[in-house]
């Protein structure tokens, strides 16, 4: 009796043990929850146009406050050199250019749809605060005793520059021509030239480094400034997300006090 009852018992024992040892190597079941998906971008690369870098800069401020997390990182420089380096691949999510000529390459090339024109701009004349020059008019750059800077003429300010002097019917020889109007900007405030045509905006950024002078040929030689999300963006969301602060009021509040124009 107590080996039967002692059997019985071995029987059960093991097999309770042969259920738990198939629980525990059973399949795991499926998960239901979703796969993780990739993490979001935090940096935001934008290429701009030199004239662009103070309104731009603190509008990238602005952007990073309301984005903790993200870094925007700008590339200033000539628009035309801009739209070369993005034809070229450079990874770049916004393209803001100093003239539609600039941003045709890019569009044309497929690397940017839908460009918005969200300012407008035009020349001045610069001279140092003491104008030695005595510099008063456009005619005057035109002698050659006075020396002349200018944006080279694939540049949009060198550009606007040839037309402003043909509608005046001047010809103008400068004793440089540089890549982009901050560098030409900069040779009247290290007292290296006489005068230099530069935008209006950025005479006012120089806070008084150089004294500007308006002139009426330049209503006819105003540049469109055009912005528009890349299509190979690495980050798309937030290049919209960036273009779409550029044309709210916040923007237009920031570019106009720069002495940008309403488009």
């Amino acid at each position: 009796m107590f080996r039967r009852v002692s059997g019985l018992l071995i029987a059960v024992l093991l097999a309770a043990s042969a259920c738990g040892t198939s629980d525990d190597t059973a399949a795991p079941a499926a998960s239901s929850a979703p796969a993780a998906s990739a993490p979001a971008a935090t940096e935001l690369t934008v290429f701009a146009a030199a004239s662009l870098t103070e309104t731009f800069t603190e509008l990238g401020k602005t952007f990073e406050a309301a984005h903790p997390g993200t870094t925007v990182k700008f590339n200033f420089g000539s628009s035309a050199t801009l739209a070369t380096q993005i034809t070229q691949g450079a990874p770049a999510d916004v393209f803001a250019a100093a003239s539609p000529a600039t941003m045709k390459t890019v569009t044309d090339a497929g690397l940017a749809t839908g460009p918005t024109v969200f300012v407008k701009n035009k020349l001045q004349i610069a001279v140092p605060p003491d104008n030695p020059a005595k510099v008063e008019s456009l005619k005057d750059l035109t002698d050659p005793k006075v020396k002349v800077a200018l944006c080279a003429e694939q540049v949009p300010c060198g550009a606007a520059a040839i037309k402003a002097l043909d509608a005046a019917g001047l010809k103008v020889t400068p004793v440089t021509l540089e890549q982009d109007v901050k560098a030409t900007l900069t040779k009247v405030e290290l007292g290296e030239v006489d005068a230099a045509l530069v935008y209006q905006t950025d005479v006012i950024a120089s806070a008084g480094k150089v004294t500007g002078i308006a002139f009426p040929e330049a209503d006819q030689a105003i540049n469109d400034y055009p912005i528009a999300t890349l299509t190979k963006a690495p980050a798309a969301d937030l290049a919209k997300q960036f273009v779409d602060l550029v044309l709210s009021q916040q923007g237009k509040d920031v570019l106009t006090k720069a002495g940008f124009q309403a488009p």
